[in-house]
């Protein structure tokens, strides 16, 4: 299938909600993390989100350019080209953009998105998420009405963090304490800036104790049940059955009955990376450890060119990742629900 239409995204993201599982949405660096990404979702039968972070765009664009806009879009090509034979639907996203990046990334691919909509074409990303977590929340919101008007013109779709993720995220870092928690008042703030879809669609990064990257699991106490009273509380007051189409960020290390908690409560879309970076990398470590005389020159002789082709450590790095997908498409219930 080609990358989702902006219809067909917000049907993969009703049937998730409809069907109780999460779309697993996969940061990736490069065309072959993309590749093992697709691979991942194609073996598992199971739709998913590709997404690409704050430093993965500037590395994108080459150390040369550095420009985030163009290597977004210069992946967003490569995606558009290679997905469209893998037989799952698929939809691009970038991932949390603070403030300070919103005029060299985000606000460039929504202009450009609104280009493509004159021209009577798709976008590029489907989505696009606003980190406003270092904000104050009613700052935070502020830039939200904003994006989101953009994003309704785009035909995308914006992602919102309502609350702190605690731990360390492309240089957007923040303390594991109490302040990892969301409240019913910060989700009805929301609602009151934002809408619940009249305005333009959006999802939800409410906050349980979520912690990005690698921690110690002693020091996280993740609460899914936060999901649940917000849900409920909200919809009582609008007249909505889960009103919030939500995202589990900080997701590594999370136990199979956190996971199917929060997604029992209306997450939708789990982002993972920490887990598929290791899975890559750890693979290709594998492959130079035990091949380190063959992969370098040693004593003046000459290696092996077979042994240190980027292809003969791609290839099984990509396999190690796509496998690591599956395990994630299986645990979010995605596996087997393709719309395709």
């Amino acid at each position: 299938m080609p990358i989702a239409t902006p219809e067909r995204y917000a049907e993969m993201i009703d049937n998730a909600k409809q069907h109780g599982f999460a779309l697993p949405a996969i940061n990736v660096t490069s065309s072959q993390t993309l590749n093992a990404a697709l691979q991942g979702f194609a073996d598992a039968e199971s739709d998913g989100i590709i997404q690409v972070s704050l430093g993965t765009a500037l590395y994108l664009s080459g150390a040369r350019v550095q420009d985030r806009a163009r290597g977004s879009k210069a992946l967003a090509a490569y995606a558009h080209e290679v997905a469209a034979d893998y037989g799952v639907t698929v939809a691009l996203h970038t991932d949390h953009c603070a403030a300070e990046h919103l005029d060299d990334w985000v606000r460039p691919l929504l202009a450009d998105a609104i280009e493509r909509r004159e021209r009577g074409l798709d976008p590029l990303f489907q989505s696009h998420m606003w980190d406003g977590s270092a904000l104050p929340l009613a700052e935070n919101l502020r830039v939200a009405e904003e994006l989101l008007e953009l994003s309704h013109r785009a035909r995308t779709i914006l992602e919102v963090e309502i609350g702190v993720v605690g731990g360390e995220e492309d240089g957007i870092s923040h303390e594991i304490n109490d302040e990892l928690y969301s409240t019913v008042d910060d989700a009805r703030a929301t609602v009151a800036a934002l809408g619940l879809g009249e305005r333009g669609r959006y999802l939800t990064a409410l906050t349980f104790g979520n912690v990005h990257g690698v921690y110690n699991p002693a020091s996280v106490h993740l609460r899914p049940e936060i999901l649940g009273e917000i849900q409920a509380e909200i919809g009582a007051e609008t007249g909505r059955d889960r009103p919030f189409d939500l995202v589990f960020h900080g997701g590594s290390g999370s136990s199979p009955e956190e996971i199917a908690a929060a997604v029992s409560h209306g997450v939708v879309k789990m982002n993972i990376d920490t887990d598929t970076q290791y899975a890559f990398t750890s693979s290709i470590a594998g492959h130079m450890m035990s091949n380190w005389n063959r992969v370098l020159k040693v004593d003046g002789g000459y290696g092996d060119k077979k042994a240190y082709d980027p292809r003969a450590w791609g290839k099984p790095a990509e396999t190690a990742m796509a496998a690591r997908v599956v395990e994630a498409a299986e645990r979010l219930g995605s596996a087997g629900r393709s719309l395709a």
